[in-house]
């Protein structure tokens, strides 16, 4: 596969507020500690959407507006893709709530919120782009089914590409049977060509042989982030992310589907 180039990353968690404190994690600078994010308010949304935001949608424009802002980047020149295992778990639980009651009334804005591409929606809003843009779910494997869709996408149109990652903790009683236990979002802006502004080349591998398709996944040393990258989907990028960080060159290996791994190589610029 044709490799990508990075030319800016950004991250949202709990302990992991903006990359500049996730780098000083990773980089054993700084001790991770997930305290809870603030309410985060779009600046790129007009008043009317930005009330209408859920806490989903502001947490991907917490990382995508991150990502505009690091290089000044004009968004509206990005494709992008957008993924997530199971989209907005809070807007599922209103409706699902709201239908078990004889009037089953739905709000308009609850509705418009359902659709797994509203967070694409809403940044389409945002930035103006009439760029290709392409909404994931793939379950444990969203991560990195967008990164090869967004991987794709930017070479298929030589255009630079935004990949949005994205899951949060849901309600009960969803947080059962999703037992995601902190929200993590990350973005990263992928050229199909070094850039001055180019982080890091990344190659991605494939194998499908039996001794590389059981191989274990690149595990994070603090256990608390470890555990998190096991328990949150959108997490599955942490390795990477760390990667990045360390500013070296380093392989990562993630489980993609049954009997598959890919290699991730991360070449800094």
């Amino acid at each position: 596969m044709k490799p990508i180039f990075i030319d800016a990353v950004s991250v949202c968690s709990p302990g992991l507020a903006s990359w500049e404190i996730a780098q000083a994690v990773f980089q054993h600078q700084l001790d991770f500690a997930p305290t809870p994010l603030e309410r985060y308010k779009p600046t790129k949304l007009p008043a009317n959407e930005r009330r209408r935001a859920t806490q989903l949608i502001r947490l991907t424009f917490k990382v995508c507006e991150s990502i505009a802002a690091e290089r000044h980047i004009n968004m509206s020149d990005f494709a992008s893709v957008f993924t997530s295992s199971h989209g907005d778990s809070y807007i599922i639980d209103q409706i699902s709530r709201a239908l078990t009651l004889s009037e089953k009334l739905v709000s308009p804005t609850q509705f418009h919120n359902s659709v797994h591409n509203s967070a694409a929606g809403y940044w389409g809003i945002a930035t103006g782009s009439t760029l290709p843009s392409c909404s994931l779910s793939a379950g444990e494997d969203s991560f990195i089914t967008g990164l090869l869709e967004a991987i794709c996408l930017s070479h298929a149109l030589g255009k630079s590409t935004l990949l949005a990652a994205y899951d949060i903790t849901p309600p009960s009683p969803l947080l059962q049977k999703l037992p995601i236990p902190q929200d993590f979002a990350c973005a990263f802006a992928l050229s199909p060509v070094e850039t001055s502004h180019s982080m890091a080349k990344l190659t991605l591998d494939f194998f499908n042989d039996e001794s590389m398709a059981t191989q274990v996944d690149t595990s994070l040393e603090n256990t608390e982030l470890e555990h998190l990258r096991t328990h949150n989907p959108a997490a599955r990028a942490l390795p990477l992310l760390q990667a990045l960080a360390s500013k070296s060159s380093e392989t990562k290996t993630l489980h993609f589907v049954q009997n598959h791994s890919i290699a991730m190589t991360v070449t800094p610029c």
